[in-house]
């Protein structure tokens, strides 16, 4: 997945959840954060940003903030890209097999999930989730409760029960982590679920990316440590 109109700019603040306070070459301009989540550990004062530079002229910020330098690493926080990776690599890599039918956002009984997926054989439910949150090479989910996300839980179990494949795909947006594990600290009720979800036939996976400033794209697994 490619960005075009990518700068490099400074983080200043952020006034709510919308927008952000940057500094681009000594000018303060108002940019879209396109990640409502919290991001505390990675939008700090003074950080080193990427933002995209939209040529729309009805928009109310010219600005797209599209990822931040920690540590010497580029982190996406685009809440769309996960998205759009996970369907190039599916198109790409064979994992699923020979693909007869990919459909976004696809409804189920209660459950609105990412991906349906079909082969000659198989019937797939696939809900994906962007992982921005990492300590020491560990990467976790979620980073704030999520209601949401433990409903696609449940979603999937009952795929499972029904007898469909159900697959959630956690995608690390950086590189060179270590494992994942969801982040009981913040919301175990979620790593309960998660756990459950696995032990009722939910595949469970983690895939990192390689991240520049104008491009991220899904690269390896990642192991995954539910308990």
């Amino acid at each position: 997945m490619l960005y075009n109109n990518i700068r490099k700019c400074k983080f200043i603040s952020r006034p709510n959840r919308f927008i952000a306070n940057v500094d681009i070459n000594g000018i303060i301009e108002v940019c879209h954060v396109k990640n409502t989540g919290r991001c505390k550990e990675l939008l700090t004062e003074g950080a080193e940003i990427f933002v995209q530079e939209s040529d729309k002229s009805e928009r109310k910020t010219k600005y797209d903030l599209i990822s931040v330098v920690k540590d010497g690493k580029i982190v996406n926080i685009d809440s769309q890209a996960p998205n759009k990776v996970f369907f190039e690599w599916i198109e790409k890599s064979g994992y699923f097999g020979d693909i007869k039918l990919i459909k976004p956002e696809s409804k189920y009984n209660e459950s609105r999930f990412d991906f349906y997926i079909e082969t000659s054989e198989r019937k797939i439910f696939v809900e994906v989730k962007g992982v921005t949150l990492e300590e020491n090479g560990i990467v976790k989910f979620p980073d704030a409760p999520t209601e949401r996300g433990i409903k696609h839980l449940k979603g999937l179990c009952d795929c499972t029960s029904e007898g469909y494949e159900a697959f959630i795909f956690f995608v690390v947006q950086m590189e060179n982590v270590k494992h994942f594990e969801p982040n009981r600290k913040t919301y175990n009720e979620f790593a309960n679920w998660l756990l459950y979800a696995s032990k009722h036939g939910v595949e469970i996976r983690c895939v990192s990316c390689e991240v520049t400033p104008d491009s991220m794209c899904i690269d390896r697994f990642v192991e995954v440590r539910l308990d």
